[in-house]
This record gives C-alpha cells, sequence and structure tokens, in this order.
C-alpha cells in the first residue's frame, strides 16, 4: 500500500502543476512511514516541503494554500498528532465554503496514518476517525488495498473541497496487490463488495478488512456465507450498497478499530435499523476497540479487534441474540 501511495502522489504531481505536499519529514527523509520518499529529489523543494513540527501550522498552511488556488498535501504523522490541528480542521477548512456562500473552497488533502497493530504507544495507533466524520464539510476516505489507496488519493487531490485520508498504518507493508500503472481514479461513495455472501453482512473498513476477510473464510468452513462490505469512504456513505446486503442477509456484523461509543460503527447501526429494521433477523452488533486509551505493546492485541471476536459476534448474528 505504501508504494501504490508513493505511486499515486507521484503521478499527481507530474499533472498538475498546482499540487503541492507538505509536513514533518516528507520530504529528505520521505515521511515516517517513507511514503513520500524520493519525490522531493524528482519534483523539487518547492513542490515537497518539509514543515516544523507544527500540526496546526501545517493544517493552516494547506487551507491558506487551498484558498489561494494550490492542491496542497499536507501530512500528519500520526492521527494522535492531529489533535493540535483540529481548530483548523473545525472551524476553518471545514466550513470555508458555506462561511464564503461558496465564493471559495479548500481542496485541501490531509493525509494521515493512523491505527494501532505497530506496538506504539498512545497518540500513535488513534483510531478517532469518526471526529472527522462527524464534523459537516469534510469527507473522510479509509482505504483498505494498494488500488484504492492510491485511486482514491488520486481523487482526493481532484476534489474541490478538504479531504480527510487516513491510512491504516499496518496495511502500509502487509496488504499487497496490483495497481494500475499510472494508477486509476476511484470515486468516492461507492464502497465494494469484497466477498459475496447469502446469511450475514459483516462491514468494516481501513486496517480491519484483512481480519473480517480472514473471518469470513472461517465462517465459510463452517456453513456460513457472510458478505464483506468495504465501505472505502465514511463521508460520502454507500448506504445503499449496504442496505442492499443487510434486505438480502438479515443479519450484520459491524467491525471498527476505534473506541465503542459514539465510533462510526453507532452511526451505521442507527442507520441500518432507520432503513432496514424490518430485514433484520437478529440485532445490529459492533465489534470494537474499548472506550479506553490504546494500550502499550503488551496489551495492545486486547485492544484490537480479532479474527476471534469477529467470530463470536456473526455466530451470535446467526444465533439470533
Amino acid at each position: 500500500m505504501a508504494q501504490a501511495m508513493t505511486a499515486a502522489l507521484d503521478h499527481v504531481l507530474a499533472i498538475d502543476p498546482a499540487a503541492v505536499l507538505l509536513g514533518e519529514d516528507v520530504g529528505l527523509s520521505g515521511g515516517v512511514f517513507r511514503v513520500t520518499d524520493g519525490l522531493q529529489a524528482k519534483h523539487g523543494v518547492e513542490r515537497v516541503i518539509d514543515t516544523p513540527v507544527a500540526e496546526s501550522g501545517i493544517v493552516g498552511a494547506a487551507f491558506g494554500m487551498a484558498v489561494a488556488g494550490l492542491h496542497p498535501v499536507a501530512e500528519i504523522q500520526f492521527l494522535g498528532f492531529a489533535y493540535p490541528a483540529f481548530d483548523q480542521v473545525v472551524s476553518h477548512v471545514s466550513r470555508i465554503r458555506n462561511r464564503s456562500q461558496h465564493r471559495f473552497t479548500a481542496p485541501l488533502v490531509i493525509r494521515i496514518p493512523y491505527g494501532a497493530g505497530i506496538g506504539a504507544a498512545e497518540h500513535h495507533s488513534e483510531s478517532t476517525e469518526a471526529l472527522f466524520a462527524h464534523t459537516p464539510g469534510l469527507k473522510v476516505v479509509i482505504p483498505s488495498t494498494p488500488a484504492d489507496a492510491a485511486g482514491l488519493l488520486i481523487t482526493a487531490v481532484a476534489d474541490p473541497d478538504p479531504v480527510v485520508f487516513l491510512e491504516p498504518i499496518r496495511s502500509y507493508r502487509r496488504v499487497r496487490g496490483e495497481v494500475a500503472e499510472p494508477p486509476t481514479s476511484v470515486p468516492f461513495g461507492e464502497a465494494a463488495v469484497r466477498r459475496p455472501g447469502t446469511d450475514l453482512t459483516l462491514i468494516s473498513y481501513g486496517a480491519m478488512m484483512p481480519d473480517v476477510l480472514d473471518a469470513a473464510d472461517q465462517l465459510a468452513a463452517e456453513g456460513v456465507e457472510a458478505e464483506v462490505i468495504d465501505l472505502r469512504t465514511l463521508v460520502p456513505l454507500d448506504l445503499e450498497t449496504v442496505l442492499e446486503s443487510v434486505s438480502g442477509t438479515g443479519r450484520v456484523v459491524i467491525v471498527q478499530e476505534g473506541h465503542r461509543t459514539c465510533g462510526f460503527a453507532a452511526e451505521l447501526a442507527a442507520s441500518i435499523q432507520e432503513h432496514a429494521l424490518y430485514s433484520l433477523e437478529a440485532p445490529v452488533a459492533r465489534v470494537t476497540g474499548w472506550d479506553t486509551v490504546v494500550p502499550l505493546r503488551r496489551a495492545e492485541h486486547q485492544y484490537v479487534p480479532s479474527v476471534a471476536r469477529i467470530m463470536a459476534a456473526a455466530q451470535a448474528a446467526m444465533a439470533g441474540v
């Protein structure tokens, strides 16, 4: 996935003279996860800009660039580091179209690695995507495959409004797949059905997708055919594909890594029950992280939803409980 994103950013810089990258260590060092590796040497220091350690300044500068007509792609090193910039995102970036009565937009992408699984503590392992999805005026994108990471990133840079692009840390080098050369764009608001099924709907996104697909394989061995839906974008949400699946299966398990209370799974569960209540044969189940700070390495596996937990939720849904 990391290589796919490098290819996408290289392509964007080559075809869009207004595109610029900025962030801590994105230039000389190639980014903390090497996603921008080699791009400063190829495209120059005015297109790939190293910044101070100042997240609010990074997003604020990118916002100014965007309003002025550039297409900035700002990198925040970890999702937990984005909180100092949240004032810029909520107070300015997300509402410039409304504030200016559509005279100005902010064609800005904020790239942020997110999630646990690499043994880093606290701010390095956050999955608080619900904060951004709850903010009007933002699009929120979370890819799970290399092709989607590249294609959705190209779409994000071309979008006239701000996009928060969340990248699953443990998928950077764990997940492999074919990517077109040059990468082709992937539209927002279209979920992907990763596996067809008739008995149960499993819904997730980003870093949890490999585990969800593993659980679906194990369920199939038990005679349960699960349909697996990868949301790809939380905002805009492809609720139509979700409801179509639920109407056919009658059972739903939603998997998210982030904290349980007020997480995106809760919003999705509410939407399913508002629009497809009479299709349900069992309560909508959620498999999530816990309502606590992400623990240190030794206990991290107890926080991140496991295949076993997904299986248990699916089996309970099949039993109607």
